[in-house]
Protein backbone atom coordinates (compact mmCIF):
# COMPACT_ATOMS: atom_id res chain seq x y z
CA UNK A 1 0.00 0.00 0.00
CA UNK A 2 1.32 3.23 -1.19
CA UNK A 3 1.27 6.68 0.75
CA UNK A 4 -0.51 10.67 -0.50
CA UNK A 5 -1.14 13.63 1.91
CA UNK A 6 -3.48 15.80 1.31
CA UNK A 7 -2.83 19.31 1.88
CA UNK A 8 -6.63 20.45 1.58
CA UNK A 9 -7.09 24.33 0.49
CA UNK A 10 -5.15 27.03 -0.24
CA UNK A 11 -4.77 30.65 1.21
CA UNK A 12 -5.93 29.68 4.87
CA UNK A 13 -2.77 30.87 6.53
CA UNK A 14 -0.95 27.56 6.53
CA UNK A 15 0.89 27.93 2.76
CA UNK A 16 4.46 27.89 3.82
CA UNK A 17 3.31 25.27 6.33
CA UNK A 18 1.85 23.25 3.31
CA UNK A 19 4.88 24.02 1.47
CA UNK A 20 6.91 22.38 4.05
CA UNK A 21 4.97 19.10 4.39
CA UNK A 22 4.62 18.82 0.90
CA UNK A 23 8.57 18.88 0.90
CA UNK A 24 9.01 16.19 3.71
CA UNK A 25 6.39 13.96 2.08
CA UNK A 26 8.66 14.04 -1.25
CA UNK A 27 11.56 13.27 0.81
CA UNK A 28 9.87 10.65 2.82
CA UNK A 29 8.92 8.56 0.04
CA UNK A 30 5.09 9.36 -0.30
CA UNK A 31 3.83 8.88 -3.63
CA UNK A 32 1.22 11.36 -4.04
CA UNK A 33 0.35 14.74 -2.77
CA UNK A 34 -3.36 15.85 -3.34
CA UNK A 35 -4.51 19.23 -3.67
CA UNK A 36 -8.39 20.42 -3.23
CA UNK A 37 -10.62 23.26 -4.59
CA UNK A 38 -14.03 24.79 -3.49
CA UNK A 39 -14.64 28.58 -4.04
CA UNK A 40 -11.17 29.50 -3.05
CA UNK A 41 -7.67 28.70 -4.40
CA UNK A 42 -7.93 26.53 -7.34
CA UNK A 43 -5.68 23.29 -7.49
CA UNK A 44 -4.02 23.55 -10.74
CA UNK A 45 -1.52 26.72 -9.46
CA UNK A 46 -1.05 25.14 -6.00
CA UNK A 47 0.18 21.92 -7.72
CA UNK A 48 1.97 23.90 -10.27
CA UNK A 49 4.04 25.36 -7.81
CA UNK A 50 4.38 22.34 -5.15
CA UNK A 51 5.63 20.34 -8.45
CA UNK A 52 7.99 23.27 -9.06
CA UNK A 53 9.69 22.60 -5.48
CA UNK A 54 9.45 19.39 -4.95
CA UNK A 55 11.92 16.59 -6.82
CA UNK A 56 9.85 12.93 -7.08
CA UNK A 57 6.38 12.88 -5.87
CA UNK A 58 3.41 12.82 -8.11
CA UNK A 59 0.60 15.96 -7.43
CA UNK A 60 -2.72 15.17 -8.06
CA UNK A 61 -6.14 17.57 -8.09
CA UNK A 62 -8.33 16.27 -5.33
CA UNK A 63 -10.49 17.41 -6.75
CA UNK A 64 -10.75 19.71 -10.24
CA UNK A 65 -14.28 20.82 -10.26
CA UNK A 66 -16.10 19.41 -13.24
CA UNK A 67 -19.09 22.62 -12.78
CA UNK A 68 -15.46 24.93 -13.23
CA UNK A 69 -14.17 23.79 -16.49
CA UNK A 70 -15.25 23.38 -20.04
CA UNK A 71 -13.86 19.51 -20.48
CA UNK A 72 -11.17 20.61 -23.34
CA UNK A 73 -9.87 23.23 -20.73
CA UNK A 74 -9.84 20.67 -18.12
CA UNK A 75 -7.68 18.31 -20.85
CA UNK A 76 -5.65 21.23 -21.66
CA UNK A 77 -4.38 21.72 -17.62
CA UNK A 78 -3.91 18.18 -17.48
CA UNK A 79 -1.32 18.32 -20.43
CA UNK A 80 0.32 21.24 -19.44
CA UNK A 81 0.77 20.15 -15.69
CA UNK A 82 2.06 16.54 -17.04
CA UNK A 83 4.31 18.60 -18.82
CA UNK A 84 5.73 20.55 -17.07
CA UNK A 85 6.12 18.28 -14.27
CA UNK A 86 7.66 15.26 -16.39
CA UNK A 87 5.01 12.89 -16.03
CA UNK A 88 3.98 13.57 -12.62
CA UNK A 89 0.17 14.86 -12.57
CA UNK A 90 -2.65 12.84 -11.61
CA UNK A 91 -6.16 14.21 -12.78
CA UNK A 92 -8.89 13.92 -9.98
CA UNK A 93 -12.62 15.17 -11.05
CA UNK A 94 -15.91 15.63 -9.06
CA UNK A 95 -19.21 17.14 -9.98
CA UNK A 96 -19.18 19.26 -6.40
CA UNK A 97 -22.37 20.00 -4.77
CA UNK A 98 -25.53 21.56 -5.81
CA UNK A 99 -24.38 25.14 -3.52
CA UNK A 100 -21.52 25.42 -5.29
CA UNK A 101 -21.98 24.23 -8.86
CA UNK A 102 -25.06 26.69 -8.54
CA UNK A 103 -24.46 28.95 -6.33
CA UNK A 104 -20.91 29.85 -7.40
CA UNK A 105 -20.47 28.75 -11.08
CA UNK A 106 -24.12 28.76 -11.86
CA UNK A 107 -24.31 25.44 -13.28
CA UNK A 108 -26.93 22.95 -12.60
CA UNK A 109 -26.44 20.27 -10.62
CA UNK A 110 -28.72 18.31 -12.94
CA UNK A 111 -27.71 14.04 -13.74
CA UNK A 112 -24.36 14.27 -12.31
CA UNK A 113 -23.71 11.36 -13.05
CA UNK A 114 -24.11 11.55 -17.18
CA UNK A 115 -22.14 14.85 -17.09
CA UNK A 116 -19.52 13.17 -15.41
CA UNK A 117 -19.07 10.07 -18.07
CA UNK A 118 -19.40 13.06 -20.90
CA UNK A 119 -17.07 14.82 -19.56
CA UNK A 120 -14.35 12.30 -18.82
CA UNK A 121 -15.13 10.96 -22.58
CA UNK A 122 -14.09 14.17 -23.99
CA UNK A 123 -11.20 14.88 -21.99
CA UNK A 124 -9.86 11.26 -23.09
CA UNK A 125 -10.33 12.09 -26.38
CA UNK A 126 -8.83 15.57 -25.98
CA UNK A 127 -5.51 14.04 -24.78
CA UNK A 128 -4.92 11.75 -27.57
CA UNK A 129 -4.37 14.55 -30.04
CA UNK A 130 -6.86 13.69 -32.42
CA UNK A 131 -9.23 16.36 -33.67
CA UNK A 132 -11.63 17.02 -30.95
CA UNK A 133 -15.99 16.50 -32.06
CA UNK A 134 -18.17 15.23 -29.81
CA UNK A 135 -22.00 14.69 -29.73
CA UNK A 136 -23.52 14.12 -26.38
CA UNK A 137 -26.35 15.26 -24.40
CA UNK A 138 -24.21 18.46 -22.26
CA UNK A 139 -21.62 19.29 -24.97
CA UNK A 140 -21.93 18.66 -28.86
CA UNK A 141 -18.49 19.86 -30.09
CA UNK A 142 -17.87 21.82 -32.44
CA UNK A 143 -21.03 23.30 -31.70
CA UNK A 144 -23.28 22.67 -34.78
CA UNK A 145 -24.59 25.12 -37.33
CA UNK A 146 -21.45 27.75 -36.70
CA UNK A 147 -18.05 28.56 -37.46
CA UNK A 148 -16.48 25.80 -35.22
CA UNK A 149 -13.89 23.55 -36.24
CA UNK A 150 -12.86 20.02 -35.11
CA UNK A 151 -9.49 21.11 -33.21
CA UNK A 152 -6.37 19.06 -31.87
CA UNK A 153 -4.42 20.07 -28.33
CA UNK A 154 -1.13 20.94 -29.50
CA UNK A 155 0.86 20.97 -26.19
CA UNK A 156 2.22 17.50 -26.18
CA UNK A 157 1.94 15.98 -22.96
CA UNK A 158 4.14 13.50 -21.21
CA UNK A 159 1.98 10.88 -21.24
CA UNK A 160 -1.09 10.14 -23.71
CA UNK A 161 -3.04 8.28 -20.56
CA UNK A 162 -2.93 10.76 -17.41
CA UNK A 163 -3.95 8.80 -14.12
CA UNK A 164 -7.84 10.16 -14.03
CA UNK A 165 -9.84 9.88 -10.85
CA UNK A 166 -13.25 10.13 -9.54
CA UNK A 167 -14.19 11.81 -6.35
CA UNK A 168 -17.24 9.03 -5.67
CA UNK A 169 -19.66 8.62 -2.52
CA UNK A 170 -22.97 7.29 -3.56
CA UNK A 171 -23.48 3.54 -5.09
CA UNK A 172 -23.84 4.49 -8.80
CA UNK A 173 -21.74 7.51 -8.86
CA UNK A 174 -19.11 4.53 -7.33
CA UNK A 175 -20.41 1.74 -10.19
CA UNK A 176 -19.50 4.23 -12.46
CA UNK A 177 -16.11 5.47 -11.38
CA UNK A 178 -15.22 1.70 -11.18
CA UNK A 179 -16.48 1.87 -15.17
CA UNK A 180 -14.45 4.83 -16.42
CA UNK A 181 -11.41 5.85 -14.01
CA UNK A 182 -8.35 4.74 -12.85
CA UNK A 183 -8.84 5.48 -9.17
CA UNK A 184 -11.59 6.20 -6.52
CA UNK A 185 -10.68 9.47 -4.50
CA UNK A 186 -12.87 8.36 -1.47
CA UNK A 187 -13.46 10.48 2.04
CA UNK A 188 -14.71 9.72 5.43
CA UNK A 189 -13.88 5.72 4.77
CA UNK A 190 -14.18 2.82 7.67
CA UNK A 191 -12.12 -0.41 6.79
CA UNK A 192 -14.96 -2.80 8.57
CA UNK A 193 -17.64 -0.90 5.92
CA UNK A 194 -15.05 -0.55 3.03
CA UNK A 195 -16.52 -3.46 1.09
CA UNK A 196 -19.96 -2.58 1.32
CA UNK A 197 -20.21 1.10 1.06
CA UNK A 198 -17.60 1.52 -2.06
CA UNK A 199 -15.25 -1.42 -3.32
CA UNK A 200 -18.78 -3.93 -4.31
CA UNK A 201 -19.76 -0.62 -6.12
CA UNK A 202 -16.45 0.07 -7.85
CA UNK A 203 -16.14 -3.63 -8.86
CA UNK A 204 -19.45 -3.53 -10.15
CA UNK A 205 -18.20 -1.01 -12.58
CA UNK A 206 -15.09 -2.46 -13.55
CA UNK A 207 -16.86 -6.03 -14.29
CA UNK A 208 -19.38 -4.26 -16.78
CA UNK A 209 -16.28 -2.68 -18.21
CA UNK A 210 -14.96 -5.61 -18.71
CA UNK A 211 -12.36 -5.12 -16.19
CA UNK A 212 -10.89 -6.40 -12.82
CA UNK A 213 -9.53 -4.29 -9.62
CA UNK A 214 -6.02 -5.16 -10.88
CA UNK A 215 -4.53 -1.36 -11.28
CA UNK A 216 -7.26 0.88 -9.94
CA UNK A 217 -6.39 2.95 -7.11
CA UNK A 218 -8.52 2.84 -4.38
CA UNK A 219 -7.14 6.29 -2.95
CA UNK A 220 -8.99 7.85 0.61
CA UNK A 221 -7.94 10.63 2.65
CA UNK A 222 -7.74 9.74 6.54
CA UNK A 223 -6.59 12.52 8.77
CA UNK A 224 -3.93 11.84 11.26
CA UNK A 225 -2.96 12.50 14.47
CA UNK A 226 -0.72 11.25 16.55
CA UNK A 227 -0.71 11.45 20.83
CA UNK A 228 -1.20 9.01 23.60
CA UNK A 229 -5.03 10.36 24.10
CA UNK A 230 -7.43 9.02 21.53
CA UNK A 231 -10.40 10.28 22.54
CA UNK A 232 -8.72 14.02 22.84
CA UNK A 233 -7.18 13.28 19.31
CA UNK A 234 -10.89 12.20 18.21
CA UNK A 235 -12.33 15.44 19.28
CA UNK A 236 -10.43 17.24 16.82
CA UNK A 237 -11.99 15.84 14.29
CA UNK A 238 -15.40 17.00 15.48
CA UNK A 239 -16.22 19.94 14.05
CA UNK A 240 -14.95 18.92 10.56
CA UNK A 241 -17.16 15.59 10.76
CA UNK A 242 -20.22 17.32 11.98
CA UNK A 243 -19.68 20.11 9.07
CA UNK A 244 -19.44 17.32 6.66
CA UNK A 245 -22.45 14.89 8.19
CA UNK A 246 -24.48 18.07 8.64
CA UNK A 247 -23.63 20.67 6.53
CA UNK A 248 -22.41 20.15 3.79
CA UNK A 249 -25.38 20.28 1.02
CA UNK A 250 -29.64 20.46 1.40
CA UNK A 251 -31.05 18.30 4.14
CA UNK A 252 -32.41 16.36 1.07
CA UNK A 253 -29.15 15.79 -0.67
CA UNK A 254 -26.35 15.49 1.68
CA UNK A 255 -23.84 12.84 0.48
CA UNK A 256 -21.72 12.62 3.44
CA UNK A 257 -24.81 12.16 5.54
CA UNK A 258 -26.51 9.90 3.48
CA UNK A 259 -22.88 7.70 4.10
CA UNK A 260 -22.61 7.97 7.39
CA UNK A 261 -26.43 6.31 7.48
CA UNK A 262 -25.09 3.50 5.18
CA UNK A 263 -22.34 2.75 7.68
CA UNK A 264 -25.02 2.31 10.14
CA UNK A 265 -25.35 5.79 12.01
CA UNK A 266 -28.87 6.43 10.92
CA UNK A 267 -30.31 8.19 14.43
CA UNK A 268 -26.75 9.93 15.10
CA UNK A 269 -26.25 11.08 11.37
CA UNK A 270 -30.10 12.36 11.64
CA UNK A 271 -29.22 14.43 15.27
CA UNK A 272 -25.94 15.84 13.89
CA UNK A 273 -27.71 17.47 10.29
CA UNK A 274 -30.97 18.64 12.14
CA UNK A 275 -28.42 20.73 15.10
CA UNK A 276 -26.28 21.81 12.47
CA UNK A 277 -29.13 23.25 10.23
CA UNK A 278 -30.73 24.49 13.08
CA UNK A 279 -27.26 26.65 13.74
CA UNK A 280 -25.62 24.72 17.12
CA UNK A 281 -22.95 23.76 15.36
CA UNK A 282 -21.15 22.85 18.96
CA UNK A 283 -24.47 20.74 19.44
CA UNK A 284 -23.83 18.77 16.52
CA UNK A 285 -20.02 18.04 17.05
CA UNK A 286 -20.64 16.91 20.29
CA UNK A 287 -23.47 14.35 18.74
CA UNK A 288 -20.99 12.65 16.29
CA UNK A 289 -19.94 9.22 17.97
CA UNK A 290 -16.51 9.26 18.44
CA UNK A 291 -16.57 5.33 16.94
CA UNK A 292 -17.65 7.29 13.83
CA UNK A 293 -14.48 9.67 14.10
CA UNK A 294 -12.42 6.71 15.27
CA UNK A 295 -13.05 4.45 12.51
CA UNK A 296 -12.16 6.81 9.32
CA UNK A 297 -8.93 8.33 10.92
CA UNK A 298 -5.62 7.24 12.04
CA UNK A 299 -5.48 8.34 15.47
CA UNK A 300 -2.80 7.48 18.42
CA UNK A 301 0.56 6.28 18.98
CA UNK A 302 2.77 4.53 15.99
CA UNK A 303 1.69 0.74 17.16
CA UNK A 304 -2.12 1.88 16.69
CA UNK A 305 -2.03 3.70 13.44
CA UNK A 306 0.06 0.41 12.10
CA UNK A 307 -2.75 -1.77 12.68
CA UNK A 308 -4.92 0.85 11.30
CA UNK A 309 -3.21 0.89 7.95
CA UNK A 310 -2.84 -3.07 8.09
CA UNK A 311 -6.83 -2.81 8.64
CA UNK A 312 -7.10 -0.87 5.41
CA UNK A 313 -4.75 -2.56 2.95
CA UNK A 314 -6.77 -5.43 4.33
CA UNK A 315 -10.03 -4.04 3.13
CA UNK A 316 -8.56 -3.44 -0.54
CA UNK A 317 -6.68 0.57 0.15
CA UNK A 318 -3.75 0.71 -2.60
CA UNK A 319 -2.79 4.75 -1.82
CA UNK A 320 -3.88 5.86 1.45
CA UNK A 321 -3.78 9.75 1.52
CA UNK A 322 -2.95 10.65 4.63
CA UNK A 323 -4.28 14.64 6.02
CA UNK A 324 -1.78 15.27 8.66
CA UNK A 325 -3.17 17.24 11.66
CA UNK A 326 -1.46 19.70 13.81
CA UNK A 327 -1.49 23.03 15.84
CA UNK A 328 2.06 24.03 14.31
CA UNK A 329 4.33 22.76 11.21
CA UNK A 330 6.59 20.71 13.79
CA UNK A 331 3.44 18.79 15.20
CA UNK A 332 2.44 18.43 11.03
CA UNK A 333 5.86 17.16 10.33
CA UNK A 334 5.66 14.91 13.23
CA UNK A 335 2.34 13.13 11.58
CA UNK A 336 3.49 12.94 8.57
CA UNK A 337 6.76 10.60 9.39
CA UNK A 338 5.14 8.86 11.92
CA UNK A 339 2.42 7.58 9.10
CA UNK A 340 5.57 6.85 7.15
CA UNK A 341 7.04 4.81 10.21
CA UNK A 342 3.53 2.75 10.88
CA UNK A 343 3.89 1.69 6.90
CA UNK A 344 7.12 0.00 7.55
CA UNK A 345 5.71 -1.34 11.25
CA UNK A 346 2.99 -2.44 9.50
CA UNK A 347 4.96 -4.57 7.05
CA UNK A 348 3.34 -2.44 3.76
CA UNK A 349 6.40 -0.56 3.02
Amino acid sequence: MRLGINLGYWGAGMDADNLAVAQEADRLGYDVCWAAEAYGSDAPTVLAWVAAQTERIDVGSAIMQIPARQPAMTAMTAATLDSLTKGRFRLGLGVSGPQVSEGWYGVKFDRPLARTREYVEIVRKAMTRERLTYEGEHWTLPLPGGPGKPIKLTVHPEREHIPLYIAAIGPKNLEQTGEIADGALLIFPAAEHLEATALTHIRAGREKAGLTMDGFDVCPTVPLAVGEDVGALADMFRPYTALYVGGMGSRKQNFYNQLAQRMGYEKEAAEIQDKYLAGDKTGAAAAVPHALIDSTTLLGSVERIADGMRAYAEAGVTTLTLAPAGFTLEERITALRTGSEALERAGLA
